[in-house]
């Protein structure tokens, strides 16, 4: 994946749309408004994704029933075949990407069958052997989530994803702390700029806090890649919409990260346009701090420091000190020549 010219910023759609294609499609229409890249959903069936006797989370419990198993749970938000052409047309007619995470090898291939060229990894297949192989072997850009993970097993799966053909430039790894939500305290962004470091890829963030602010740090951090669960309504039922951002959040949000990579810039120090119209309002230059004859010596007693600083800069103090005055300059007066 090439470096991007500004932060690549998916919004999580998930399950958040509780198995209903009308929610799917307003889920669509909320991050198109709010001007993200991506709009993200899950590709899965519970019969390959979990066993029947699976326990849930204790996030998904404290936000389910407690009757449902996972695979129960999971089996309510599925996306049908045709859910998943029929965003895919929306998204266009929306201009935005469609993008899903395809949690097997057989939803990979489907996701792969639909034209999807962009692989995103979640945390829970980092150390999924043949999954990570196979989506190697595709030949695509990837993103790879690193939530629970050591440095260790982040080098084994990005070595299982090259080992088949997709080069290391080509996969953006993202930070993640899994838990939903996030504490604060354990979020580390730092370990995001090791990552970079440590293997020599791009990276991003993958946000489960609540709140905005610790994603567009991240961007600040260098992240190429923003990842963040949104919804219709937090008070929605369904396992991940309590840690997800509202239609309103997450389109500041966005903002606020397009607002980060203008401050960013270039990287050089330079005098900015603004600021030339500044700095001679805000600079000093020497001035006579009392009436100086013609032929007197330039002392610290006869010279001082004021604005503007469109005359001598005191930088030249030591220059300018014995030396004598060419005419007579009075009180307050800026030294020239």
């Amino acid at each position: 994946m090439k470096e991007f010219q500004r932060t690549l910023v998916i919004a999580e759609a998930g399950v958040n749309h509780n198995g209903d294609r009308d929610m799917a499609f307003r889920l669509v229409d909320v991050a198109a408004n709010a001007g993200a890249d991506y709009v993200k959903f899950q590709t899965f069936t519970a019969d390959r994704l979990v066993t029947r006797n699976a326990l849930k989370a204790d996030y998904q419990t404290k936000t389910t029933s407690d009757e449902e198993t996972q695979h129960t749970m999971l089996g309510h938000l599925e996306l049908t075949t045709e859910m998943h052409q029929a965003l895919m047309v929306h998204c266009v007619k929306r201009g935005i990407g469609f993008l899903s995470t395809g949690f097997d090898i057989e939803s990979v291939n489907f996701l792969h069958g639909l034209g999807q060229r962009l692989y995103k990894i979640p945390s829970g297949e980092i150390t999924n052997l043949p999954y990570l192989r196979h989506i190697g072997s595709l030949g695509g850009d990837v993103i790879l989530s690193t939530g629970m993970a050591n440095l260790g097993e982040i080098e084994a799966a990005l070595e299982a994803i090259e080992s088949v053909g997709t080069s290391r430039r080509r996969i953006t790894v993202l930070h993640c702390t899994t838990e939903y939500p996030a504490p604060i305290s354990e979020v580390n962004l730092r370990a995001m700029v090791s990552m970079r470091s440590a293997f020599g890829v791009l990276v991003g963030y993958s946000d489960h806090t609540n709140g905005i602010e610790v994603p567009i740090a991240a961007v600040a951090l260098g992240a190429c890649v923003i990842e963040k669960h949104f919804t219709l309504d937090r008070n929605l039922p369904g396992p991940d919409h309590m840690a997800s951002l509202e239609p309103n959040e997450l389109k500041a949000m966005v903002a606020a990260i397009r607002n980060i990579e203008s401050a960013l810039g270039d990287g050089i120090k330079r005098l900015t346009p603004s600021e030339a119209r500044n700095k001679p309002v805000v600079r000093k230059s020497l001035v006579a701090s009392q009436a100086i004859k013609a032929g007197e010596i330039f002392t610290a007693e006869n010279l001082t420091t004021k604005r503007p600083g469109t005359g001598i800069s005191p930088m030249r103090w030591e220059e300018v000190l014995g030396k004598k005055a060419t005419r007579d300059f009075a009180k307050d007066e800026l030294i020239h020549g």
